[in-house]
């Protein structure tokens, strides 16, 4: 049913599928703050990624797992410029395929792929999971990581099943340029003038806490988050805010930890009050 976020302001602070979750938003009706949190940048150099492509070609893969399908897009850019796209689409097609989560399947089937499993959980430990179903012994595996995570955990797990792990790192972020827009976002939920915050990433928590501490405005932002329903797409999100002593006010049923079911919790809990703008 449309219209459910009807005149409700959103804060969300997305980057890499900002669009596609503004655009759902939208179609519910809400008025979405969009309000990035830092900008995605190639790899600053190409040659670790441009290696790993041609090995990936060279030495094929048994298992692929990719963490985000920015990650996926990102290599398919080196790919193409480097002129492989038939060699290195060819040979992933020859592997095994999982992703973490939806987005990494919709990256593969956009070059004629399907993942072979998609993780329940898209975190980290969904994807250890999955794996620690399988025999990975004596297996290459392919691990395409993203920026702000410490994957360390998650490699070591790999390797005790005994594969042999090799990693690339696609992209990387850049947070500078996004401060004063994170100010302003922190201004207008301490001044009420926002029904709820979206969180989608552990990295959007942690970076609203360090703008806040580098611009002297925490007390604000903790103010605003008191007055602002705080809606996290999963236990990941949750898990960071509790580091921080908030607490998660929205979250989806059935730990379905995706886009839409949070914005069907969030237009459930929403509808329970009118839209802030309305009552002013």
């Amino acid at each position: 049913m449309a219209d459910r976020l009807n005149g409700y302001r959103i804060l969300i602070l997305e980057t890499r599928e900002e669009a596609q979750f503004s655009r759902l938003l939208a179609e519910q009706g809400a008025d979405v703050l969009q309000c990035p949190m830092f900008t995605i940048h190639d790899a600053p150099d190409p040659a670790p990624i441009e290696a790993w492509i041609r090995r990936a070609i060279e030495r094929p893969l048994d298992d692929l797992v990719l963490m985000t399908g920015e990650g996926l897009r990102r290599l398919m850019k080196v790919v193409r410029r480097i002129d492989v796209e038939a060699e290195f689409v060819g040979s992933l097609g020859k592997a095994r395929k999982f992703a973490r989560g939806p987005k990494p399947g919709r990256a593969l089937r956009e070059i004629g792929l399907e993942p072979q499993m998609t993780t329940e959980k898209p975190t980290s430990e969904g994807v250890a999971e999955m794996l620690a179903k399988l025999d990975l012994s004596g297996h290459r595996l392919g691990l395409q990581l993203y920026p702000d995570k410490d994957h360390a955990t998650l490699i070591a797990a790999i390797n005790a099943q005994g594969a042999e792990v090799d990693t690339v790192l696609p992209y990387v972020y850049d947070a500078q340029a996004a401060d004063a827009n994170i100010v302003t976002a922190i201004e207008q939920m301490a001044q009420g003038r926002i029904d709820a915050i979206a969180l989608t990433s552990s990295g959007q928590v942690r970076r609203l806490m360090e703008v806040a501490q580098a611009h002297r405005c925490e007390a604000q932002l903790r103010d605003g988050l008191e007055r602002t329903p705080i809606a996290s797409v999963g236990p990941v999100v949750s898990n960071e805010l509790k580091t921080y002593g908030l607490s998660t006010d929205i979250y989806p049923a059935n730990d379905a930890f995706f886009m839409k079911p949070l914005i069907s919790a969030m237009a459930t809990a929403l509808s329970k009050a009118p839209p802030r703008t309305a009552a002013t």
